[in-house]
């Protein structure tokens, strides 16, 4: 359950982001769905090959090349997901951050204590 949760947050993150930024377009909110479900699947398969990969650039950078990494799945997400797109990496990468930031925020204001 938590992880349709998870799945409708970023969903509505991603379609509300997609309004605020003129780079990134969804068609719809069943595009916005599709895509977070791609972006589970990407993050939990890819992401951390990518990371193992580049772990020496990743320590030299202090983590900040987990930033690229992030975008670079954004933008493999744009090639997979039609109705989706982004026009280019700093795109990639400012949508990644603000979906990070936006989602976590949404996800902790639902939780109860």
């Amino acid at each position: 359950m938590n992880f349709l949760i998870r799945i409708l947050i970023t969903a509505l993150a991603a379609f509300g982001l997609s309004y605020i930024l003129s780079g990134v377009h969804i068609d719809s909110f069943i595009t916005a769905l599709v895509f977070a479900l791609v972006l589970a699947i990407l993050n939990a398969l890819i992401k951390p090959i990518l990371i193992i990969l580049t772990l020496p650039i990743t320590i030299v950078t202090l983590g900040l090349f987990l930033f690229v990494i992030n975008a670079l799945i954004i933008l493999l997400c744009s090639k997979m997901v039609s109705g989706f797109s982004v026009d280019g990496f700093w795109w990639a990468l400012l949508f990644s951050i603000l979906l990070s930031i936006v989602s976590s925020i949404l996800h902790s204001s639902g939780k109860k204590e």
